[in-house]
């Protein structure tokens, strides 16, 4: 279905010295653009960078990402990788621009993905991976987006929270002695964040480059390694293969039985009526 509106995903591990004038001046850029065609979403900005989901026109997402290449942004994104994707109508309510201690929290101090990160594979070179038989590759998302849509082979950690990720990670590890360790999440945020901490560790691991939603964009067949729909932290709540809305609904994707995922879909819903969704990746 055609429409005008867009939504990219975006984020950058960078070092911002005053995260704060960062917020304002990014607050600033969006309530600046064309209020015919509002941009609308949530930006998280932290001393360790920006994670952020927008949607709107196209000239209204050209004009912020050429607002961030101004000299006020001093370079730091620069090189910010967009994802983008199509959407039938606007999936937020409102627009956010927050502070956050991190812009993905892991719940482990000290971690700076700022510095180094793991091995990033380009989609092409992922597909290539995938099909070598002494590889471990490992969804670094909740149990409920794993069970939605996820890679062919890949091993569901069965987590509620991103915060359970590395004990899971610390409790397999010796079981992947001699193996290649992969990982992947929805836009990539998680796994740099991760991988930084393994380093800190002393394990190495490839990743995806730019996620699941950078693979559903630059592979025309993403179907032959994706099965299912990729969730998303919007109204539109899921995508095929071709990084199209589904007919997916909340309920189809949380299992009420679970407190946890009760609470989630409570929580979904009430976000869906009143505003955009929340922080996660």
């Amino acid at each position: 279905m055609e429409s005008n509106v867009w939504h990219d995903a975006f984020y950058k591990f960078v070092t911002l010295t005053d995260a704060d004038d960062t917020v304002a001046a990014l607050r600033e850029v969006c309530e600046g653009i064309d209020q015919n065609t509002p941009l609308r979403g949530s930006i998280l900005v932290a001393e360790e960078g920006i994670n952020g989901m927008l949607a709107g026109s196209e000239d209204a997402l050209a004009a912020f990402r050429t607002a961030l290449l101004a000299p006020r942004f001093a370079g730091a994104f620069a090189d910010m990788v967009y994802k983008r994707s199509a959407c039938t109508r606007q999936p937020f309510g409102r627009l956010k621009v927050k502070r956050k201690r991190e812009i993905v929290p892991l719940g482990i101090d000290g971690v700076d993905a700022t510095a180094r990160t793991g091995i990033n594979l380009s989609p092409e070179a992922w597909r290539e991976l995938l099909q070598q038989e002494d590889v471990i590759v490992i969804d670094n998302r909740n149990d409920f987006e794993y069970r939605l849509g996820h890679f062919k082979g890949a091993l569901n950690p069965e987590v509620n929270n991103f915060r359970d990720f590395p004990d899971y990670m610390r409790t397999n590890r010796d079981m992947w002695q001699g193996k290649k360790v992969a990982m992947y999440c929805t836009g990539g945020i998680r796994c740099e964040k991760t991988s930084s901490w393994l380093l800190d560790e002393g394990m190495e691991v490839y990743q995806l480059e730019g996620g699941i939603l950078n693979f559903l964009q630059q592979i025309p067949d993403a179907e032959r390694d994706w099965q299912g729909e990729c969730f998303v932290f919007d109204d539109r709540v899921a995508l095929d293969s071709d990084l199209q809305e589904t007919d997916t609904e909340l309920d189809d994707v949380y299992n009420a039985a679970k407190d946890d995922e009760r609470w989630r879909l409570q929580r979904a819903k009430r976000l869906s009526q009143s505003s955009s969704h929340a922080d996660d990746d």
